[in-house]
């Protein structure tokens, strides 16, 4: 089992214990946003600004963002998977953020249903997430 992994369950363990604030949600998800610019080849300039709605149309952006999912574990069959993200959120999110991102993932999981390629369809239902409530997406 990778280090992240192991880092992260303890996150999860410690987030349904005592509760996350959106600081320590976005630091647990720092690990994974550094390993998926190297693996794909982003810049900060192509990904920091995603959280605030910048979404680049590239591929390399795409599949950076499908490797973010994938390493916490929220997909499935190269899909995001609803329960699995809504699982994540009532884990992880501070209270006042969990109602509207599930509402927003309830809302936007279809999406992907659109494209047949992972990288297009996790792009544009996380897009989604950040169209339906901008103030509740998380996004390291």
């Amino acid at each position: 089992m990778n280090r992240f992994v192991l880092i992260f369950i303890f996150f999860v363990l410690f987030g349904a214990a005592f509760g996350m604030t959106r600081a320590q949600l976005k630091k647990t998800l720092s690990m994974p946003k550094k390993q998926c610019m190297t693996k794909h080849g982003v810049t900060e300039d192509m990904v920091g600004g995603i959280e605030g709605g910048k979404f680049v149309e590239d591929r390399k952006v795409m599949c950076y963002i499908a490797c973010i999912y994938q390493t916490i574990q929220v997909m499935k069959n190269d899909r995001l998977n609803k329960d699995l993200v809504i699982k994540q959120v009532d884990l992880l999110y501070p209270p006042e953020l969990k109602a509207p991102t599930k509402a927003a993932v309830k809302q936007c999981m279809t999406v992907q249903d659109k494209y047949p390629d992972m990288c297009e369809g996790v792009f544009w239902s996380v897009k989604c997430l950040y169209e339906q409530d901008p103030a509740s997406f998380v996004f390291p």
